[in-house]
């Protein structure tokens, strides 16, 4: 099969490359510039129909996998034109041009999503999504006009993503604690750590199973992946520290609205996984175990 990966230079694209190069398929890796590090990356911008669907005929497109999104959440606040143009009409493009080939499209999405209601228990597939912001609603239309092409398709909602790519919480807390002796960390944000590579190894689950599936794809919707347990930015931030040597700084729990934000983040937005462990047979690494690997790589 031809599987075209969008965003391919970010966080989850650059895991895909890893997993990819061990497959039988063949792989377009396809992002707005250059690869940092010179691989093969083909110039796409998602946001022009008539380039999205060239490419996606030139190359008998079968799967889309898009990593592709705006992702600043503070940012997106200020710039919300843009944020729906990439987060809710470029998803709308690839479903159109991956639909009219009869192939399926892959899309990831957010926690983000959920918020606006006082959850306390692990967040499903089939509830109203309630975002707190632009970076969230947008995610939100995205789905929505997915969902609406009628193309094939399978919405991953994960949160708290990481991994050795790139800028994310993990590096970041990796150099704060250890140049800063003291460290505030919210504790009244709960959720999921998302190792990038285990999510990149369930998308290649997804294509696996299409590859074997009937036509329509039966098992087309949302699910919901992040690794499993359950913690704070706080607790995230304390095991990092922990695994890094990290002893001398000291980390404090601190509340929201002690880091003045122009947007309210969720305060729980752990994901119930039950669907997609029993619909594609999976099953999912604890957080700190993952840490563990992705530590092991940084190192």
């Amino acid at each position: 099969m031809n599987i075209l990966v969008t965003g391919a230079n970010g966080q989850l694209g650059n895991e895909m490359r890893i997993l990819a190069a061990g497959s039988a398929d063949n792989y377009i890796f396809a992002d707005i510039t250059e690869h940092p590090e010179g691989l093969d990356t083909v110039i796409l911008d998602i946001t022009d129909a008539s380039k999205v669907s060239e490419l996606v005929n030139a190359m008998s497109v079968d799967i889309i996998v898009n990593c592709a999104a705006y992702t600043n959440v503070d940012k997106a606040e200020s710039d919300p034109e843009l944020c729906e143009t990439l987060n809710a009409a470029a998803p709308k493009i690839l479903a159109d041009a991956v639909g009219l080939r009869g192939g399926l499209l892959i899309h990831i999405s957010t926690d983000y999503v959920f918020g606006g209601d006082p959850y306390n228990t692990p967040c499903r597939e089939d509830q109203k999504g309630t975002p707190t912001g632009v970076y969230g609603r947008t995610k939100l239309h995205g789905e929505q006009n997915i969902i609406a092409s009628g193309c094939d398709h399978v919405i991953i909602r994960t949160a708290w993503l990481y991994s050795e790519f790139g800028r994310n919480f993990v590096k970041t807390m990796l150099n704060l604690t250890a140049t800063k002796p003291s460290l505030n960390v919210v504790f009244d944000q709960v959720g999921t750590p998302t190792y990038a590579l285990d999510l990149a190894g369930v998308i290649m689950t997804v294509i696996d199973d299409y590859r074997a599936a009937a036509r329509p794809y039966p098992k087309t919707g949302i699910y919901h992946y992040s690794n499993e347990g359950v913690c704070s930015w706080f607790d995230f931030t304390k095991a990092i520290a922990k695994r890094a040597g990290n002893t001398s700084c000291d980390i404090r729990p601190c509340h929201s609205n002690e880091f003045p934000s122009p947007v309210v983040r969720p305060s729980y937005s752990v994901l119930d996984k039950t669907k997609i462990k029993e619909t594609f047979g999976i099953s999912i690494p604890y957080w700190t175990d993952s840490l563990d690997v992705c530590m092991a790589h940084l190192k």
